[in-house]
Order: C-alpha cells, then structure tokens, then sequence
C-alpha cells in the first residue's frame, strides 16, 4: 500500500499560481504512474493529470491544458502539480493518486491521497 501527503495547497486570487506537493512513501515511488484529481463542492471527483513512470509523458483534461503542468521527483518521492493562471473555478480539493495504469479513469488508480484545498477568488 502507497501512503501519499498532499501539500501546498491555499487560497489564492484569480490569475494566481500554486504548487502542490504529494509525498509518497511505502512502495517504489518510480513503479508508479501519479495522478492528481480534483473535486468541486457538490460535483464529482475529476481527473486533472497523469504522468508516466519515468515522468516522460504526461496527459491533462482539457479544462487545465496550457494552465498546470504536472512533473515528479523520483529521488524525493514526490509529484507535482504546478497551478497557473487560476480561476475560481479550479476551487476544489485537489488529491494526489497512484497507480498501475496511465488513465484518466479513477479505476487506474489504487490510493489515494487525502486532499489539499484549493481556493480561488475572483
């Protein structure tokens, strides 16, 4: 089992930037695809991004293309997610994941983070 801690997350005013951080420890942190996933008050859990073993591919929703960009340390264990250009609309508690599959779907990710909160005001 993967034990992630996410961080870095904060409020921040529109067009702002953030940089979340998830430690994960318990396995080996370079046989894992990470992913990080979002959900908005009253709405379902999202898929954000994903980034291959070696961190040389990378896949994004269409709603953060060109604004975050996800990126992974495998000396420290950690992934990141670089949060750009922010909207309100990216307010949502932000969770870390890892997995087997490179996939935009929750089904490819096994654990799980327990979210870091990020606000965005307009």
């Amino acid at each position: 089992q993967v034990q992630l801690v996410e961080s870095g997350g904060g409020l921040v005013q529109a067009g702002g930037s953030l940089r979340l951080s998830c430690a994960a420890s318990g396995r080996t942190f370079s046989d894992l695809i990470m992913g990080w996933f979002r959900q908005a008050p009253g709405k379902e859990r999202e898929f954000v991004a994903v980034i291959k073993r070696r961190g040389d591919d990378t896949y994004y929703a269409d709603s953060v293309k060109g604004r975050f960009a996800i990126s992974r340390d495998n000396a420290e264990n950690t992934v990141y997610l670089q949060l750009n250009s922010l909207k309100p609309e990216d307010t949502a508690v932000y969770y870390c994941a890892a997995g087997p599959l490179f996939s935009s779907n929750e089904r490819g990710f096994t654990s799980w983070g327990q979210g870091t909160q990020v606000t965005v005001s307009s």
